[in-house]
């Protein structure tokens, strides 16, 4: 079992930046591909980024890349994704997501990830 909290969201405004991160306890998170994903009101989860274990690899989202950067400290038990140039359209919850195996054609859809953290709530005001 992996538990999962997300923290670092907040209000930011427009043109701004926050780091989020993704702490994991429970088993080792080391081996563990970790995704974020977003949830606006009325709409369905988003994937973000994902990065894997190694750390070597990362993806994104058309809408992000350029913007946002995930990257892990396993020796910290921690994914962190930095967003920058921050919109108003990026105003949702955003979740930490990992599970351990990796899967190419399917590592942005909500299915692919057995744990989930609680969120943490990103406000971009314009």
């Amino acid at each position: 079992q992996v538990q999962l909290v997300e923290s670092g969201g907040g209000l930011v405004q427009t043109g701004g930046s926050l780091r989020l991160s993704c702490v994991a306890s429970g088993r080792t998170f080391r081996n563990y591909a970790v995704a974020w994903f977003r949830q606006a009101p009325g709409k369905e989860r988003d994937f973000v980024a994902m990065i894997r274990w190694s750390g070597t690899s990362t993806y994104y989202a058309d809408s992000e890349k350029g913007r946002f950067t995930i990257s892990r400290d396993n020796a910290k038990n921690t994914v962190y994704l930095q967003m920058n140039s921050l919109k108003p359209e990026d105003t949702a919850v955003y979740y930490c997501a990992a599970d351990p195996t990796y899967y190419s054609s399917s590592y942005s859809l909500v299915s692919a990830y057995h744990y989930w953290g609680q969120g943490t709530q990103v406000t971009v005001s314009s």
